[in-house]
């Protein structure tokens, strides 16, 4: 019984250790920068930079499946798969397109152009100079799943039609914690809008 109890206080302390270090992680990580233009009981509206990304198209429309792979794909880059064999810091969100096709998409940290950032080893990789854009946002906690994402979605549909609010349906799901990150955890559905209806707000 005295081994058992070590055992599970050994347990407990190290999985308190490894979601204080993912908090310090966290902080020190470079998010996607955007200014709230408008917050509302369901969802805010906002304007998202400019800024270069890398992706990767998958050939499904399910979270769950395009997710570990993507995942994997843009991560061996970052980690290394290059030309250069150069790390580049890891950024967020994750984001990910709502499509037939989802893209997996990982913000490049902005020290970097298209010019400077190693090639990739793996052709599927692309750059992507997302424009400036004007969002709504929805957000949710603990861990995503395509019956979760499709949720949120929904609830954001009808959140804007409430307020009258057009979009270009154009979706994407943002995730901002690593999968062993249990407290705080971050979840969005944003989908693109008319920057000139929103300029009338």
């Amino acid at each position: 019984m005295k081994t058992i109890v070590v055992l599970l206080g050994i347990i407990l302390f190290i999985g308190i250790a490894i979601q204080l270090y993912a908090m310090t992680q966290q902080k020190n990580t470079e998010t996607y920068p955007y200014k709230v233009l408008k917050t509302y009981t369901d969802f805010e509206l906002r304007s998202y930079e400019a800024r270069l990304f890398t992706t990767v198209k998958l050939a499904s429309d399910s979270y769950k499946a395009a997710s570990n792979r993507g995942f994997s794909i843009l991560a061996g880059y970052i980690f290394g798969g290059n030309e250069q064999k150069q790390k580049i810091a890891m950024t967020t969100p994750v984001a990910m397109s709502l499509e037939d096709s989802m893209t997996m998409m990982f913000m490049v940290p902005k020290e970097y152009t298209q010019e400077t950032l190693p090639q990739p080893d793996r052709s599927e990789i692309k750059f992507s100079e997302e424009p400036a854009k004007t969002v709504a946002a929805i957000r949710f906690g603990g861990w995503a799943s395509d019956e979760r994402i499709a949720e949120y979605k929904e609830k954001l549909l009808v959140a804007l039609a409430a307020e009258g609010i057009e979009h270009t349906n154009k979706f994407y799901f943002l995730g901002y914690n690593a999968p062993f990150e249990a407290i705080n955890r971050r979840n969005e559905v944003i989908v693109e809008l008319d920057p000139e209806q929103i300029a009338k707000e």
